[in-house]
């Protein structure tokens, strides 16, 4: 999991990125993000391990701690609200990267319904690394962190 945030984290500061309008990037382990941390944030790139199928316990955390204060909306049945209002962090570019060793679709399932009620867009193909980290998966996080930060440059 460092690995490959170490990859996405200098794939935002690549240099072709940040020659034009520099993104300033901020590394927050999930159980000490705030609300207020993704207020300020343009974009997000989020990484977890798959667990049992699911996300990590620390970004889900990190939902339910700030769901209700970044705009996310969800109707009665607990699926996305059609037609909520915006919130405040809506339409913002998002990536995801996830690591297991078994099966990653119950955590890309999660991560993406709870992203999808934030109104949050996808902003680069999610990258699932199952097993050990190779050379491909280490260049795909790469490619994640800077085209994230290229969006935010535009």
């Amino acid at each position: 999991m460092q690995t490959l945030l170490e990859q996405v984290v200098s794939g935002a500061h690549d240099e072709d990125v940040q020659a034009g309008t520099p993104v300033e990037v901020v590394v927050r382990p999930a159980l000490e993000a705030t609300a207020d941390d993704v207020l300020a944030a343009d974009g997000y790139v989020l990484g977890t391990t798959a667990n049992f199928g699911y996300m990590s316990g620390a970004l889900k955390h990190f939902f339910d701690s700030t769901f209700l204060a970044v705009g996310g909306a969800l109707d009665p049945s607990g699926a996305p609200a059609d037609g909520a209002e915006a919130g405040a962090s809506a339409g913002r570019p998002y990536g995801l990267w996830l690591h297991g060793r078994y099966d990653l679709t119950g955590a890309e399932r999660s991560v993406r319904s709870i992203v999808g009620a934030l109104g949050w867009r996808q902003g680069y193909d999610v990258l699932g690394v199952l097993g050990d980290v190779d050379d491909a998966a280490l260049e795909a996080a790469y490619a994640l962190g800077a085209t994230i930060a290229a969006l935010l440059t535009d």
